[in-house]
């Protein structure tokens, strides 16, 4: 089977790193199935790039995201790579949070998770070989005080990651997660910051460009969990 007939998933297709995925993917010749809540940007998208299709789909909505991918496997086929990129944050010390925010945030950034791999890994592992990626943060890997409605279900996504990888990967499933720690380079990220240098944001096509070689390692040299920055991060 060639690139052109491969079908790539791609979740929370922003105007930032998930519109950076779509155009890394297409270029390399995939069909790309576009899930995000905002139809207008999707259609834009759909325009611009040839061989991407919108799926307009709130993925803490299980019902809606179970019946979106099996629109796209009716109309496209199964899936051959799956990446994550919707995420739910917000700020908050746990005395603040108000828990329907910490569920909403769980619901996004695990749950949706967990509902892909379950609609779309079989299908992998009978044919032997496919990627499942989460994009997230060093929220990860560290519970900050500020973080209580964000941290709790990043953790859990990776983790839920690993566990897929754990089982799916002796099958010919490569699941892994790719943590950014950094400011991304978006619109609104520029403005809120206006004194940070360039090389201060981590570049969406980077970001892109790192989630694709990922999801075309080698079978002998599979990573599973990586974090990638700025060199001028402080961490």
């Amino acid at each position: 089977m060639t690139e052109k007939n491969r079908i790539c998933l791609i979740t929370g297709v922003g105007p930032g790193t998930g519109s950076a995925l779509v155009k890394r993917f297409a270029e390399a010749g995939y069909t790309i199935a576009m899930i995000a809540r905002n139809e207008e940007r999707l259609a834009e998208l759909e325009n611009e790039i040839g061989g991407t299709h919108a799926y307009p789909c709130d993925v803490s909505d299980e019902a809606a995201l179970k019946s979106s991918v099996g629109k796209i496997q009716a109309d496209l086929g199964a899936p051959e790579i799956v990446i994550h990129n919707a995420v739910g944050g917000a700020f908050g010390s746990f005395l603040d949070v108000d828990p329907k925010i910490l569920e909403r945030n769980f619901k996004i950034n695990t749950m949706a998770l967990l509902h892909l791999a379950q609609l779309t890994t079989p299908a992998m592992i009978e044919a032997g070989h496919g990627v499942i990626l989460g994009t997230g943060n060093t929220s990860a890997y560290r519970g900050k005080g500020n973080f209580a409605a964000f941290a709790p279900t990043k953790a859990a996504q990776r983790i839920l990651l690993e566990s897929i990888a754990r089982h799916a990967g002796p099958k010919g499933v490569h699941a892994a997660y790719v943590a950014i720690d950094a400011v991304i380079d978006v619109p609104w990220t520029r403005e809120a910051m206006p004194d940070q240098p360039d090389a201060f944001f981590c570049k969406p096509d980077d970001i892109a460009d790192e989630c694709y070689r990922i999801a075309h390692q080698p079978r002998s040299a599979w990573s599973s969990d990586v974090v990638i920055r700025p060199f001028g991060e402080n961490w």
